[in-house]
């Protein structure tokens, strides 16, 4: 499928991030203006407690007179009592609501991606989208949701500070008022240019996590290869290139945080100055000053936090402009209204002029395929690179629906069935043998989360792991590590033919099944495969020859073509594309082929 178009690099407009990320926190708005409601009490109790401050000056120690004490000082506990219990309901508010929105988004994002074509995969680097499930995602919380409250108590607090002022003395909250806008007109100023910088930054962070997955993923090649120190290096390129950018970003917030300290040095001085002059004339008095000076220190500071925010606000556009680019890559094609559940059952696959052309590419992927395989049957489809194998396997799965044609399951059009259905009519086994990092058990039963115990140990005697599983230090349950890497090539793809056969689907697709294992290997899985494939509908991509010379019928594409069909000594005895293929491989190999195991009348037991 043709990739998303990128969006312009100054990111997403504000208006844009609110309207594709309010609906994951909408579901909690009514807590949310609980949560604004909290945060607009703390700056009014502040007023007040500052109030309180001017009423001790003027009215107890300028005239010493006790009398008025005790009731101000019960007053300061009652108020601190009550900001407290205030303060810490809105923490433990403002906490859950910024964690649910993060799950329920990075939930959304993970749902999303599991519902892409996996041709997705060899787009994007790994390492950089789980950057920005993580990172970019954080960005846009403290902007969404965090930022939100923040905001919010930070303008009342200029709300109520600046009416305190002007109660106080409305010539010096003249004077100190005009200082205050400086402080948005140059967080605005340095904002523009760390827009960019911020974008730029979270891009490096994403390539940075990129090369260093893709180099413990890869690192047996590595150590195998002695490239260590080229790796090493293209981590270090990378590095060297966030680093360029962090201090980049970090020169520009030196200028800014002292720029804004100097304008409030400026204003503070010509408040001071000013009111002194007026305390002189006897038009203030000592508390008010006081009182001025300290809501004027509580003035500036959200002064410069709405500042801060815009940076924040820019920093959130550039990462939700990651974010979206995910969310807009196009899903698997949704079940139609009205498909039903295929019952499981022993079923036939028909392939009926199937043709696919994945978007943006020239010409089909797949043409006017059509084959029929019946339970018993093994239909083995061999080719070259890019002859359109792998196509066919992902119309099977339903990973894609053919632009014309059909694909029919024991007489249904996969397109009138849920995926869903479809896909539990299949067992696959993969040329790569992906395991989860978890024990034996936990891949064996992946496809079938309520077998039993008994279950478990049926499926891997008949994959012949039993012994090898039993002999493991903790048996079912030991670890496999990360991708099965505790276990050996054969270990793992009897595991994974064991999973195949618990799950016990009536369709069965072998992707490369013996691919990678040595010679020993790929005779002790001969077996269970013989097993697996026992009166199951089986379907074989492969493009080695030795596989595939007992399938029931060999499909040889080409181009996206079918080109030759028959048994494998009729291929030969043709004389045409396949014999010319089986003459180049027996060449190579030096060797007679072993061949793919014929399947038996032998089930699972």
């Amino acid at each position: 499928m043709a990739r998303t178009a990128t969006r312009p690099r100054t990111g997403l407009p504000v208006r844009e991030v609110l309207r594709r990320f309010w609906p994951y926190a909408a579901p909690r708005r009514g807590w949310m203006l609980v949560s604004l409601l909290l945060a607009a009490l703390s700056p009014a109790l502040l007023s007040v407690e500052i109030w309180l401050f001017k009423v001790v000056v003027d009215d107890v120690l300028v005239p010493r007179d006790f009398g008025l004490f005790p009731v101000v000082a019960a007053s300061y506990v009652g108020l601190t009592l009550v900001q407290a219990v205030c303060d810490g309901a809105d923490r433990m508010l403002s906490t859950w609501l910024s964690q649910r929105f993060l799950v329920d988004l990075r939930t959304a994002l993970l749902d999303h991606l599991q519902r892409v074509p996996l041709e997705f995969l060899g787009r994007h680097r790994l390492g950089d989208v789980m950057s920005r499930v993580s990172g970019d995602v954080s960005a846009i919380e403290s902007f969404l949701v965090s930022g939100t409250s923040r905001a919010v108590s930070q303008v009342l607090q200029l709300v109520f500070f600046s009416v305190a002022i002007v109660l106080i003395q409305p010539l010096l909250a003249g004077v100190a008022l005009v200082v205050t806008p400086l402080f948005w007109v140059t967080s605005r100023w340095f904002a523009r240019r760390l827009k960019e910088l911020s974008r730029e930054r979270q891009r490096r962070s994403g390539a940075l996590n990129a090369s260093l997955e893709q180099t413990l993923s890869t690192l047996p090649l590595v150590q195998a290869y002695d490239q260590g120190a080229r790796e090493v290096q293209r981590y270090a390129a990378e590095a060297e290139a966030k680093y360029r950018t962090e201090m980049a970003s970090a020169r520009l917030r030196s200028v800014y945080a002292p720029t804004l300290d100097l304008i409030e040095l400026a204003g503070a001085l010509v408040v001071i100055g000013t009111g002194a002059w007026l305390l002189a004339r006897g038009e203030l008095t000592v508390g008010g000053l006081l009182a001025f000076l300290t809501y004027l220190s509580r003035l500036y500071s959200p002064a410069r936090g709405l500042g801060s925010a815009v940076t924040t606000a820019f920093s959130a556009a550039a990462g939700a402009e990651r974010v979206v680019e995910l969310l807009d890559e196009p899903t698997l094609p949704p079940d139609r209204p009205g498909a039903v559940d295929l019952h499981r059952g022993p079923a036939e696959l028909r392939f009926e002029g199937v043709t696919h052309t994945y978007a943006g590419a020239s010409v089909p992927a797949v043409q006017g395929v059509s084959f029929t395989a019946r339970p018993g049957d093994v239909v083995a489809v061999v080719g070259a690179s890019g002859a359109g194998k792998s196509t066919l396997a992902a119309l099977l799965m339903r990973g894609l629906d053919p632009d014309s044609g059909t694909v029919r399951l024991d007489g249904h059009d996969l397109r009138d069935l849920t995926r869903a259905s479809v896909r539990a009519q299949v067992a696959v086994v993969l040329q790569e043998t992906l395991l989860v990092d978890g024990s034996v058990r936990d891949n064996i039963v992946f496809g079938t989360p309520g077998a039993s115990d008994a279950d478990v140990e049926r499926a891997a005697r008949a994959a012949d792991a039993h012994d090898f599983v039993s002999a493991l230090p903790q048996g079912y349950g030991t670890p496999v590590g990360e991708r099965g890497r505790r276990l050996s090539g054969g270990q793992a793809q009897r595991v994974a033919i064991a999973r195949a056969l618990l799950r016990d689907a009536p369709v069965l697709l072998l992707d490369e099944p013996t691919t990678g294992l040595d010679v020993l290997s790929v005779q002790r899985v001969a077996g269970p495969l013989r097993h697996l494939m026992a009166g199951r509908t089986t379907v074989v991509v492969s493009h080695d020859l030795d596989t595939v010379r007992d399938a029931t019928t060999i499909l040889v594409m080409d181009a996206g073509r079918v080109v030759e069909r028959g048994s494998h000594d009729d291929l030969v005895a043709a004389g045409g594309t396949y014999a010319g293929l089986w003459r180049a491989q027996r060449a190579e190999a030096g060797r007679e082929p072993d061949g793919l195991p014929t399947p038996t009348p032998v089930g699972v037991g």
